[in-house]
């Protein structure tokens, strides 16, 4: 088989990454919040019921952002219920998800786990667009951000939390286009909304930043229509708008699956031409960045066959809900969508993998048992760890397969990092399932000389993946004979795997 190539040179990239680029996502969706991040009880709980196993873990993952508390779950959801002595808050059913909600997991606690985590973790927080509007909005801001001396600053002080949030990144609602949310509207209905509860709550901050809703997929019949629309109302209020993709392989095409970037790549693509195209339009000279702000592979069809007609008398609470377990090749695509983010990272200036314990998730957890990692955990740790500097622009020269629903696509998936210390970070993925993929990169203009690290992520078991039983079945390991001679880096990529390729 003939190699792929590319080249690279510091002459030619794309943008400086974002660190919000590694966020992450926590619903009241199943056990992501409960026995997920916060199970008071457990033997690894700290003092505030947070799960430090799973911290440990959150930190290991590099984590940067963490969108809350939805999601469709924010759409019906009253925030001043998730506030104050936890044995006084309110249970509600929670239309979204057909389940019982204590709120023993509120807003405090959130900001609590964001700080347990460390420090530099942003608060990303969806205000409800669904169900209410400006006036809830602005009295939760307040409550969240005001330093002291008004009636709802002093009730966060008098609930034992002096110090302001400094929440900065507000999602102004979620998937208001889709019928299934509750509170769904029209684009019109939803820009104007959006636009009026925007302007408000800039008149208390100037300097927040707010996302507004995007489709809530490429295949709503209102893609780009919604977008414009929504724009038009919002354009001079808003920083950025929102995206949302799921992937799965559908009646066993795995081809297409292993390609699921290229139709990232697009959307993304689309949905800043739909940006520019209204700024155009109204001759702003304001850019509109995205927030891709919900991402992953998700086995969603599975959901969709899920018992749904319980008695709401019956709705669970923390019931286990879209608990995917992740093979190797599912985390091949995913570091592949990952490498679709860095190479769009001019644009793309948060994303937020969806979600972060249990539901969908790289981590999961047993109550009251232990945590582990799933295969996709890996790709995003190790992105985010090395992923950090500026992408180079990479064109890959590769051999091709055909696809059913992409035609023919690049074997090779590929990007590069460039660290302030000018060190370089090659992520690639082969997506071929059989074959090894010769890789050769000739590096201008950078001055490295050495092959730190290359570690893949492949097994000879496609569908290998981490258990309660076997948690550590896959892991990334070391790859031989991958070399830098006279400016080209040699490497062979192994069958269906996930590289970094780490130079100095």
């Amino acid at each position: 088989m003939r190699a792929a190539r590319f080249t690279l040179d510091p002459a030619f990239t794309v943008g400086t990454v974002d660190p919000r680029l590694y966020g992450s996502f926590v619903e009241h969706l199943g056990r992501c919040v409960y026995t997920g991040i916060f199970e008071p009880g457990h033997p690894a709980a700290d003092a505030a019921g947070l799960r430090t196993d799973v911290l440990e873990l959150v930190r290991e993952l590099g984590v940067t952002t963490v969108r809350y508390p939805g999601g469709n779950f924010v759409s019906g959801h009253k925030w001043e219920d998730s506030v104050g002595p936890a044995e006084d808050r309110p249970r509600r059913l929670d239309l979204a998800w057909r389940s019982t909600e204590s709120h023993r997991f509120g807003l405090s606690e959130y900001i609590g786990f964001l700080r347990a985590i460390g420090p530099g973790v942003e608060p990303m927080v969806a205000v409800n667009l669904g169900t209410r509007g400006v006036a809830e909005a602005l009295e939760l801001q307040e409550y969240a951000n005001h330093p002291a001396g008004t009636a709802l600053s002093g009730l966060r002080v008098a609930h034992g939390d002096p110090d302001p949030f400094g929440i900065r990144l507000w999602c102004l609602g979620n998937e208001l286009d889709g019928p299934w949310q509750t509170g769904h509207k029209t684009a019109e209905e939803y820009g104007r909304l959006a636009a009026e509860t925007g302007r408000a709550m800039r008149r208390l901050d100037p300097g927040i930043e707010l996302v507004a809703c995007g489709s809530s997929h490429r295949a709503m019949p209102t893609f780009a229509a919604w977008e414009a629309t929504v724009l038009r109302e919002t354009y001079d209020v808003v920083d950025l708008i929102s995206l949302h993709a799921y992937y799965q392989p559908h009646d066993g095409d795995i081809g297409s699956f292993l390609a699921s970037a290229v139709g990232m790549e697009s959307f993304i693509e689309d949905v800043v031409a739909t940006c520019d195209h209204v700024g155009a339009r109204l001759k702003s000279p304001k850019r509109i960045n995205l927030s891709f702000d919900e991402w992953n592979v998700w086995y969603q069809s599975d959901w969709e066959e899920h018992d749904r007609t319980a008695d709401p008398a019956d709705w669970p609470e923390a019931p286990r809900l879209l608990e995917d377990g992740y093979s190797v090749l599912d985390a091949v695509v995913f570091g592949s969508l990952l490498i679709a983010l860095l190479r769009h990272a001019d644009r793309v200036t948060v994303a937020c993998l969806a979600q972060l314990v249990n539901v969908i998730a790289p981590i999961m957890t047993e109550p009251g048992g232990p945590a582990w990692r799933q295969t996709t955990f890996f790709p995003f740790a190790q992105a985010s760890r090395y992923g950090r500097g500026r992408v180079l622009d990479v064109r890959v020269d590769s051999p091709t397969y055909g696809t059913r629903e992409y035609g023919e696509t690049d074997l090779l998936h590929a990007t590069a990092v460039r660290g302030e210390d000018g060190s370089v970070t090659v992520f690639a993925v082969n997506r071929d399932r059989a074959e090894p993929l010769p890789l050769e990169v000739a590096l201008h203009g950078l001055a490295l000389t050495s092959v730190v690290e290359h570690s893949a992520l492949a097994d000879a078991d496609p569908g290998a993946r981490n258990t309660l039983d076997a948690p550590e079945r896959v892991a990334p390991h070391p790859v031989e004979g991958t070399a830098l001679r006279d400016g080209t880096l040699t490497a062979v990529l192994e069958p269906l795997s996930w590289n970094v390729i780490r130079l100095a």
